[in-house]
């Protein structure tokens, strides 16, 4: 699903117009963002949280040059949803 598949399935649903609804999913995308990057994570219970990850320093290689280089610690963000929504997703999705 794209965002704009998103956008028509909430507007038929909710009966608000497709650009109320895109200006809406923005602004949650938006504050998203800004929260991580404040280094604040975000907590939907039910549905999950989007958090910040640490990763801690490692050798990686340049295959190319053949030499070792030094990856420094850096943060990502990340999804990590609720243990309802995984139990939900493994009982309705079938394996392919």
């Amino acid at each position: 699903m794209t965002k704009a598949d998103l956008v028509n399935t909430i507007s038929e649903r909710l009966g608000l117009e497709k650009n109320e609804v895109q200006g809406t999913i923005e602004a949650f995308m938006d504050e998203v963002k800004g929260s991580l990057e404040k280094g604040e994570n975000v907590y939907l219970r039910g549905f999950g949280s989007f958090i910040i990850k640490t990763r801690a320093e490692k050798t990686g290689r340049n295959i190319s040059k053949n030499t070792s280089i030094i990856i420094p610690a850096h943060n990502i963000p990340a999804f990590k949803p609720a243990k309802t929504f995984v139990n939900s997703v493994k009982e309705n999705v079938k394996v392919k």
